[in-house]
């Protein structure tokens, strides 16, 4: 376990590195080819109740993602993290435009969320919503989680920050009748990798989006 941390650490190391030097310009760039390989995605286009992150300055941008949930009519939820002592938590709740989002407080990690006694918005995996109205997805849970992350590598690893906020989100989806939701990453090419360390906790994710070099 210790030998898996440190393996874990050193290529957070690396790969915030790597993306440190990348200039803003080139960010939003890959955003760019990102978001529109999202948009000709089958499962995108199918989807209805959507779970999207804020990014960080160093996460692929979800704006122009967000103005498109909202555009096709989808109902898009966005994550709410409650740290209590060594407790980490996090609900996916609903988000009703981009005005709601911008008129939302910033945290301490510099992104928007509901204030942490904000308890009025539908969390995804609550029961007694009527979700999609045309019946297509069925009430409840999501289709489709949009993930962030540090690196990711081809087969479906993921590592993250280190709080464990997704991979216990995804076990709480496991046990909703709807079941587990599809999952796509979304990152720079600079934050993939050969091999990522991954111990008995990590979730496996479905697909990596990348800009992908001619």
């Amino acid at each position: 376990m210790a030998a898996l941390r440190a393996a874990k650490q050193a290529m957070r190391r690396e790969i915030k590195k790597r993306v440190a030097a990348l200039d803003d310009q080139e960010k939003l760039r890959q955003s760019r080819v990102i978001s529109q390989k999202l948009f000709k995605h089958p499962n995108y286009a199918s989807c209805e109740r959507i779970a999207v992150f804020l990014s960080l300055h160093d996460e692929v941008r979800t704006e122009e993602i967000i103005q498109d949930l909202f555009k096709h009519g989808k109902t898009c939820f966005m994550p709410k993290y409650l740290t209590q002592g060594t407790s980490n938590h996090m609900d996916m709740v609903k988000l009703t435009s981009m005005e709601d989002m911008m008129s939302l407080p910033l945290t301490s990690w510099n992104i928007r969320q509901p204030a942490a006694n904000d308890n009025t918005r539908e969390e995804a995996l609550e029961t007694g919503h009527s979700g999609d109205l045309s019946g297509i997805c069925g009430p409840g849970g999501l289709d489709l989680i949009l993930m962030p992350g540090l690196g990711f590598d081809r087969n479906g690893n993921r590592l993250g920050r280190g709080e464990g906020f997704y991979d216990t989100y995804l076990e709480r989806c496991m046990t909703h009748p709807k079941g587990k939701p599809y999952t796509i990453a979304l990152a720079f090419r600079e934050q993939l990798c050969q091999d990522i360390p991954v111990g008995n906790n990590d979730v496996l994710i479905d697909e990596v989006l990348y800009d992908v070099l001619d």
